[in-house]
């Protein structure tokens, strides 16, 4: 019974991985040009594994997405790849940032980890109940952590290089960045959390029968 389950667990981190590999190498798949910051969908499978196979694999995951964001912003150069990797510098500065490290990994990591505790925080309030609830609301969650905590990051690290890149500056650079959370973030997020509560739910299910046989 153990041994099912563990071998369960490795299969279903490989398949999460090989959709992070293949949402990130195909094109319009995981990286959706949308102005000076591409959409995502990566976030996604992160978010599934941290509610199904717990915190650990689910930051694990999330770290392997960061470090694919900063492998392809390397190679695949756009305006905003300093933000993302810290071999790329931005217009007119002479290297890159090693900020743009923290953007990368960091909050995607955290995509692994929050929803997961957010599922359980519902699912002990609601006593079990409404699991689609607790699921849709824990993918929301993740993808409002990746949005929000790229966004104000770049906007703490960076702030004079996007202001250059979009051509504004004051204010209206955080009105801006706002405006990104608005209008990408939050679709994101809610489509985050209707993939989660449609996905997650079967293999919930298809979990437990695994640790039962």
């Amino acid at each position: 019974m153990k041994n099912n389950s563990t071998v369960f667990r490795l299969v279903l981190t490989a398949f999460f991985l090989a959709i992070l590999l293949l949402f990130a190498f195909v094109p319009f798949l995981g990286f959706i040009p949308l102005g000076p910051i591409n959409a995502t969908t990566m976030h996604i499978p992160v978010i599934i594994a941290s509610i199904i196979l717990g915190p650990k694999i689910g930051g694990f995951l999330g770290g392997c997405f960061g470090l694919i964001s900063m492998i392809r912003a390397t190679i695949i150069v756009t305006p905003m790849s300093f933000a993302f990797s810290p071999f790329i510098a931005p217009i007119g500065a002479e290297h890159g940032s090693l900020a743009a490290v923290f953007i990368a990994i960091v909050p995607r990591i955290l995509i692994g980890i929050v929803p997961y505790f957010v599922f359980r925080g519902l699912t002990t309030l609601l006593k079990g109940n409404y699991q689609p609830f607790s699921l849709f609301l824990a993918g929301v969650a993740g993808g409002l952590t990746n949005t929000f905590l790229v966004m104000y990051a770049i906007y703490f690290f960076f702030q004079k290089e996007y202001a250059s890149l979009i051509g504004k500056a004051g204010n209206a650079v955080y009105l801006a960045i706002n405006s990104v959370i608005l209008t990408q973030g939050i679709p994101e997020a809610i489509v985050a959390g209707i993939a989660t509560a449609t996905v997650a739910s079967v293999l919930m299910k298809l979990t437990k029968r695994t640790t039962l046989n």
